[in-house]
């Protein structure tokens, strides 16, 4: 619009702010407390971005925070919810230099954590806890806290990386070090067990998958997972797994099962092997030290990952041209009910929320 245009314009309408639509947890609580609000669209200081939020994804850290029994210590007041989501760069502020208005972008989940060892002060900045989170139809985020998406992936597929996939990139390789023959044990098909699948076969591992579902099983078989244990059919799920090892237990085991978990998991694994503790399911689980030690095992707790580590895994996404598996689209209106679906734990993948 002209200067000219502009100065004849009414100043009512002159200096009218952009709304925008953003869902709070008004108080956090219950998923009864998200609403919508309308608000005015954030603008950025310098050296940040405001990105036009496309899709979002749920993890149960989300399911956690909504329903009050995460930390609350950690979670901001009328927290915006979300952690994970995808979007374009709609504006830059002065000195921006990393990216550009156009660009194609993840937020990461830790905003601090950009390289290096974790450090405790990360987690009062993470997305969706400490700090608001991506369930708006725009964010202001630092320049720093992106990473560029991966050319083949759409936004809704992308929206999926942040959490689940850089917790399973972190286990596997940033601390397993994993290599070509190896085995690798994952519980499960949610978000985190399907990347840490998909990731394994990438790097030439075997992988070994539990689930309590036929039906899931199939679809697990279908997509070339063939080790796969039913531990409903086979409570004693670790002596099936040390069978398919020919005895030697599995090389590393991404652990999100939890309390009942642990042990088996312990058992699972083979001398010296690795076992990856990851989320708030596993945080539950009843540690012995003794089957530790007599494992010789390494055990390392995962919280997701550095910005360094999400460039990392969306090269090797990038060449191996690997696909998220997204269990069902929900749009920005209906979040209760993607929350309600993630609760059920009927999921195979990742549930996704499409932005507008």
């Amino acid at each position: 619009m002209g200067l000219q245009m502009q100065r004849w314009m009414p100043s009512r309408l002159r200096n009218r702010k952009t709304l925008m639509k953003v869902y709070r947890l008004d108080p956090v609580g219950t998923l009864d407390d998200l609403k919508c609000f309308d608000e005015d669209a954030p603008r950025p200081c310098p050296h940040e971005i405001v990105v036009r939020i496309r899709a979002a994804s749920l993890n149960y850290r989300d399911l956690k925070v909504a329903t009050g029994t995460y930390s609350p210590s950690e979670i901001k007041p009328r927290l915006i919810p979300l952690s994970d989501g995808a979007g374009e760069v709609i504006e830059t502020g002065p000195g921006v230099t990393r990216v550009k208005t156009g660009d194609r972008v993840t937020p990461i989940f830790g905003q601090r954590w950009l390289a290096g060892k974790i450090n405790p002060s990360y987690s009062s900045h993470s997305l969706g806890g400490g700090v608001d989170g991506v369930l708006a139809e725009r964010i202001v985020l630092s320049e720093e806290g992106v990473v560029p998406i991966p050319a083949h992936l759409s936004f809704e597929e992308a929206a999926t990386l942040p959490c689940a996939a850089m917790t399973a990139w972190h286990a596997l390789f940033s601390r397993g070090q994993l290599t070509a023959g190896e085995t690798v044990l994952t519980l499960g098909t949610g978000g985190v067990s399907l990347f840490a699948a998909q990731f394994a076969r990438m790097a030439g591992a075997r992988i070994i998958i539990t689930s309590g579902s036929e039906e899931k099983i199939a679809r697990l078989k279908a997509m070339g997972f063939t080790d796969v244990v039913n531990y409903r059919a086979t409570p004693d799920w670790e002596r099936e797994v040390k069978k398919l090892t020919d005895g030697e237990g599995v090389d590393h085991v991404v652990e999100l099962g939890g309390p009942g978990t642990f042990a088996k998991s312990l058992m699972s694994l083979r001398m010296g092997g690795g076992l990856y503790l990851i989320g708030n399911l596993a945080a539950e689980a009843q540690v012995n030290p003794r089957l530790i030690l007599a494992k010789r095992a390494h055990v390392h707790g995962i919280q997701v990952g550095s910005r360094e580590m999400f460039e990392a895994m969306n090269r090797a996404i990038t060449q191996a041209k690997l696909k998220p598996i997204i269990d069902k689209q929900f749009e920005f209106g209906e979040p209760r009910a993607a929350f309600d679906y993630l609760a059920g734990r009927k999921h195979f993948g990742k549930i996704v929320i499409r932005g507008v």
